[in-house]
C-alpha cells in the first residue's frame, strides 16, 4: 500500500454509526500509521469520540423505499471522486456496480467486499418482495457479486456459513471476519456475575436489534408474560429498528395492551448502538427468540456476542449452531418458543432454567473483536 493510504467503507442501509462498519472496521484501520478513514451510509448522529481521522458522510437520509435511495447512487459517485480512497470496503450489494466501474475506468486502485448476509437467500425466502420478484432479484444480486468478487482484492465473510454457501468465492482471496463485540473503551465495563434476581425484585428482560417478526419479537412478547407469573416485576424492552410500518403498528398495540411491563425504544427510529450497550448493563436476561428459518438458522446474530461479552444470560432457541457456542460457558437456557403458545412453561420449569448458574468461569474472551481486527490487520498488511 502507498505511505498515506485513504480508506472508505460504504453502505447506504447502514447507518452511520453501524457497529460494524465504524465501530469495528473504521475503529480498527483508524489505527493504522498514516491513514485516513471515511465512513459513508444512512445518515445517523455520529457517536462522540471518533478518532480525528475518521469521517462520516451520509449517503442516504431518506427511507429505504424513496427516491432517496437512488440518489445514494450518485451521492457515492461523487464521494469516489471527492475522497480518491486508495481502498474502498464495500458493506452492501447495490454499491458494487459503480465500485466496480470506479475500478475499471482507472479511477481507483482496490476494493474489498464484505458479505454481512447471504443477500440472494434472503431475497429468495424471507417474503419481503414478491414472489414473482424473488427470483429475478436474487440472481441479479448474486451475478453483481460474482462479478465484484473476480475484480476483489479479497472478499470478507461475516459468517462462517457463508463459506459454503455462497457459490462465487475463491478460497484464497476470503476471509472470515465475525461480527464480536468491540468494546467502546479500553475499560470495558461488564456486568457484575451473579444469579438473578429474587422473585419479589424487578427482572429486566431484553429484545435488542433488528425488530421483525422473524427475529421473534412477539414470542417475546410471550415469554415476558409468561415469565410474570414467576417474577410479577418482570419488564420487557424492545429496542431497535423495525422497517415494516404495519408490523410496527401491530408491534404497538401489543405493547399498549401490555402496559407498563413492556417499553419500546425506537420502532420507526434508529437506536444508538451506545444506548443498546447500556441497556445491556442494566438487563438481567437477553432475549433471542428467532424463529426457524433457512436465512438465520446458520447465522450468528451480533447481539450473542454483545451478550456474551457483557455477561448477559441468554434465553434461545435450539439452534445447534449457537448451542455450541454458548453451552461451553452456561451463558444460557434454552427454550422453544414457538410452542410457548400453545403449550406454556410451568412456574417449576421457568425457575429450574432460570435459576441455574451463568458464567461460572467469568465472561468469554472469544466474544470479542480483538481476534478479528488482528486478521483485518493482517489483510492491510497483506495489500501491496
Amino acid at each position: 500500500m502507498p505511505r498515506f493510504v485513504t480508506i472508505l467503507l460504504a453502505s447506504v442501509l447502514k447507518p452511520l454509526d453501524d457497529t460494524r462498519m465504524l465501530d469495528k472496521f473504521a475503529r480498527t484501520l483508524a489505527q493504522r500509521p498514516n491513514t485516513q478513514v471515511h465512513v459513508a451510509g444512512r445518515l445517523a448522529p455520529a457517536p462522540a469520540g471518533l478518532p480525528s481521522n475518521v469521517y462520516t458522510h451520509a449517503l442516504l437520509e431518506g427511507t429505504r423505499l424513496s427516491w432517496a435511495r437512488l440518489q445514494a447512487q450518485w451521492h457515492y459517485w461523487r464521494l469516489l471522486q471527492r475522497v480518491q480512497p486508495t481502498l474502498v470496503i464495500v458493506h452492501a450489494p447495490e454499491l458494487l456496480p459503480l465500485t466496480v466501474l470506479w475500478q475499471a475506468l482507472g479511477q481507483g486502485g482496490r476494493f474489498v467486499y464484505d458479505v454481512r448476509e447471504n443477500y440472494a437467500l434472503n431475497i429468495q425466502t424471507q417474503q419481503v418482495y414478491p414472489a414473482w420478484a424473488r427470483g429475478l432479484l436474487a440472481g441479479l444480486v448474486r451475478w453483481l457479486e460474482a462479478l465484484a468478487a473476480r475484480r476483489a482484492t479479497a472478499v470478507l465473510l461475516a459468517e462462517r456459513s457463508y463459506a459454503e454457501e455462497l457459490p462465487f468465492l475463491q478460497p484464497e482471496h476470503t476471509l472470515i471476519i465475525e461480527n464480536k463485540y468491540q468494546p467502546y473503551t479500553a475499560s470495558h465495563q461488564q456486568k457484575a456475575l451473579g444469579p438473578l434476581p429474587a422473585t419479589s425484585e424487578p427482572l429486566r428482560l431484553l429484545y435488542s436489534g433488528t425488530i421483525s417478526a422473524l427475529n421473534g419479537v412477539f414470542e417475546a412478547l410471550i415469554f415476558w408474560h409468561q415469565v410474570r407469573a414467576v417474577w410479577p416485576l418482570a419488564h420487557l424492552t424492545i429496542m431497535g429498528f423495525c422497517q415494516q410500518p404495519a408490523l410496527l403498528e401491530r408491534l404497538r398495540a401489543a405493547v399498549a395492551e401490555a402496559g407498563a411491563g413492556v417499553t419500546l425504544v425506537g420502532g420507526n427510529t434508529l437506536v444508538p448502538h451506545a444506548h443498546i450497550v447500556a441497556e445491556i448493563g442494566r438487563s438481567h436476561l437477553g432475549l433471542l427468540p428467532y424463529r426457524p428459518h433457512p436465512s438465520t438458522a446458520q447465522c450468528i446474530p451480533t447481539k450473542l456476542f454483545e451478550y456474551l461479552a457483557h455477561g448477559l444470560p441468554m434465553v434461545l432457541p435450539p439452534n445447534p449452531l449457537w448451542r455450541g457456542i454458548v453451552e461451553p460457558y452456561q451463558a444460557g437456557v434454552w427454550v422453544d418458543f414457538q410452542a410457548l403458545g400453545h403449550s406454556p412453561l410451568s412456574k417449576a420449569t421457568l425457575l429450574a432454567l432460570l435459576r441455574q448458574p451463568f458464567y461460572p468461569a467469568g465472561v468469554p474472551e472469544e466474544a470479542f473483536w480483538s481476534s478479528e481486527a488482528e486478521k483485518l490487520h493482517h489483510l492491510m498488511n497483506s495489500i501491496k
